[in-house]
């Protein structure tokens, strides 16, 4: 389902707007010590301005490595995949990525420190400006009071917080999340989705978010990608836009989440393996 906005004005003559991301075909395969896996199949799909872009699949359906291809840490053995028209061959500060484990953080520097590295270390900003951002995207999420603190003084949550400012700060073109509230306590993953939606309406950015919770994809996603078991293949692109926490009880949602499971567990036909050469 198109993105809402996309094709508006497109029968008067106005240009439709490019995606940000643009995978076509990508079929991904890792090695294993005794095996080739083939990870995904010939998987399409757009991420345009402003998407909440969901990744839906069973374990194992090849979600978190089709996130590390866009994020360049790995190359498709078929198809294509393009952020702002350009083949992506190896990570750069226009995807940043924020994954589930706790400890991404720096334990010797600060909140604040930890925030400022990233925009040191690639020089894609003015030394002057660096603290300024750092520390009003820390306002942003709510952590100004924790700038001079170490990362183990802090909770899982305000962990993660740290975390999605550190990537923010870089003003990426899309954010990589690779189910980021996972480990969380359901409290705790409540309101951190709650707020990734509230710095969403405030910013607009663009982010690409890995989960298996079909609920955590309808709440969180504006669309979502239905991905097949084993080997991931794009079973269905809905949209979920009009759904927030505030209307889970309501029976669309439901019936959303009942259509969204049958196509995750129905039966499918099997997939050929690309061909590719065997591991040596």
């Amino acid at each position: 389902m198109a993105n809402p906005g996309i094709n508006a004005g497109v029968g008067g003559g106005a240009k439709a707007p490019s995606p940000i991301l643009d995978v076509r075909g990508a079929t991904l395969q890792y090695k294993t010590p005794k095996h080739l896996v083939t990870a995904t199949y010939k998987v399409d799909f757009d991420v345009y301005q402003s998407d909440r872009f969901v990744l839906l699949g069973p374990s194992g359906c090849g979600k978190s490595t089709l996130l590390k291809a866009v994020g360049g840490f790995m190359q498709p053995v078929e198809g294509t995949i393009r952020v702002r028209d350009r083949v992506v061959k190896a990570p750069g500060p226009d995807r940043m990525m924020v994954f589930q484990e706790f400890e991404q953080l720096m334990p010797w520097k600060t909140i604040l420190q930890n925030v400022m590295f990233p925009m040191q270390a690639t020089k894609r900003f003015d030394r002057g400006e660096i603290r300024d951002r750092a520390l009003a995207v820390l306002d942003k999420v709510k952590l100004s009071k924790f700038i001079d603190v170490y990362p183990h003084m802090l909770s899982g949550g305000m962990k993660m917080r740290v975390a999605i400012a550190r990537a923010m700060a870089m003003e990426p073109d899309i954010l990589l999340m690779d189910e980021p509230f996972a480990a969380l306590d359901a409290l705790t993953r409540r309101k951190m989705q709650e707020e990734l939606l509230s710095l969403w309406d405030q910013t607009r950015f663009t982010v690409l978010f890995v989960t298996h919770s079909i609920e955590e994809a309808i709440i969180v996603g504006s669309r979502i990608l239905v991905l097949s078991p084993h080997p991931g293949r794009v079973r269905a692109e809905l949209n979920a836009e009009r759904f927030t926490h505030e209307n889970v009880d309501m029976p669309e949602f439901g019936l959303l989440m009942k259509r969204i499971h049958g196509l995750l567990f129905e039966e499918s036909e099997p997939v050929p393996e690309p061909e590719t050469e065997a591991v040596a």
